[in-house]
């Protein structure tokens, strides 16, 4: 055999060798993004029409948040930040519109304090998507009603799934052991047990 063709062999083992790793490589980033990501993971190749674009995104997204100072808040600052929760809640019957609004600061408020910066909110949506991304979306929802909500352009029923969107990030950015479906379920039931208790018009 000339030394030429075993040059050649060896070249091609060795092409092929570097595919299989590259597609052994792309698997294994596949499959931890998936892990990662869940729903966000098939919503960022959706909303970006690409695989490769998505998987680079998210990858970004984790580098990013790990330069970041995440932090748990202490047991007191929650016990706090849910009794300002309940407050606002109790007031939804009456002023559906402040209470979502503060809702939201209180929400941006808890971001904050755990190390997310909140200047823009799609950076902020992409942040809390890394460490809260079975809620992230609950986080869009909520602040696409909360921007119509300052136009009068949404109904009440509309404010109180807001109110409940915001609920789920608020629970998980405090890390309660109660099941989030759990909690949005209870929630839902309150907030639509206290609208009945009044009569207001929706916008």
């Amino acid at each position: 055999m000339s030394t030429e063709l075993i040059i050649a062999l060896v070249a091609i083992v060795l092409i092929f060798l570097g595919l299989g790793f590259w597609f052994f490589a792309r698997r294994r980033t596949t499959e931890h993004l998936r892990e990662r990501f869940g729903p966000e993971y098939d919503n960022a190749v959706r909303t970006l029409r690409s695989q490769q674009r998505a998987e680079a995104e998210l990858s970004k997204r984790e580098e990013r948040v790990r330069k970041l100072n995440i932090v748990p808040l202490p047991r007191t600052e929650c016990d706090r930040y849910r009794a300002n929760w309940l407050t606002i809640q109790s007031r939804f019957v009456d002023e559906p519109e402040r209470a979502l609004a503060d809702a939201y600061k209180l929400v941006q408020e808890v971001m904050r304090r755990c190390g997310y910066p909140v200047t823009d909110f799609e950076q902020s949506a992409a942040d809390i998507s890394v460490d809260h991304p079975h809620v992230v979306e609950n986080y869009r929802a909520a602040t696409r009603i909360a921007d119509r909500s300052e136009r009068s352009a949404a109904s009440t029923e509309e404010l109180r799934q807001a109110l409940v969107h915001y609920r789920a990030l608020f629970d998980d950015l405090l890390q309660s052991e109660e099941p989030a479906a759990t909690k949005i379920k209870r929630t839902d039931t309150r907030i639509r047990k206290g609208k009945s208790s009044g009569d207001h018009p929706s916008h």
